[in-house]
């Protein structure tokens, strides 16, 4: 069953973040809930501990991003429903694979909008530069847009990845 919801918690989200750039609180607050109710009717005490642990340190995760306007509360209260549901651990690993996914994804949309080869000579002018410095100066100015990237996908898949990796 807490499979089954984080399932389909995280096509939602992940489905209206691509979309409309939103991650919905009528569907976060709801699945929130059953999380920590899920894991205090399974686990007791014990459970409802490692929910609450799970949460935190999802939210934690994602925290300072937040604070300095690099993702929106959406993202925030997603990864915490992930640790919520299934735990302190299973939100780091689903962390790592976010992180990992969000790169990539961050990566894709840049070189997209820039142009792949204006992208390449941009990387290789900014390493160039950081050798020849010996690292006291870092330019990788290619461009002064700010991307957004639907993160809510990027948790999505790297959940998935842990659900994968852990089982």
């Amino acid at each position: 069953m807490q499979d089954m919801a984080l399932a389909l918690v995280l096509i939602i989200c992940s489905f209206t973040d691509w979309k409309y750039r939103k991650i919905y609180n009528i569907v976060l607050m709801p699945a929130l809930l059953f999380a920590i109710g899920s894991n205090l009717y399974q686990g007791g005490w014990p459970g409802l501990g490692q929910s609450l642990l799970g949460m935190l340190i999802g939210l934690l995760i994602l925290i300072i991003p937040f604070a300095r306007g690099g993702m929106g509360a959406g993202d925030v209260k997603l990864l915490a429903f992930v640790g919520a549901l299934q735990g302190p651990l299973f939100v780091v690993y689903s962390a790592i694979g976010m992180g990992l996914v969000g790169g990539i994804m961050a990566l894709g949309i840049w070189t997209y909008r820039l142009g792949f080869i204006k992208t390449i000579r941009g990387i290789f002018e900014g390493i160039w530069m950081m050798l020849t410095t010996r690292f006291k100066q870092f330019s990788f100015t290619l461009t002064q847009e700010k991307i957004m990237v639907p993160y809510g996908l990027a948790i999505a898949l790297g959940t998935a990845g842990a659900w994968l990796w852990m089982r």
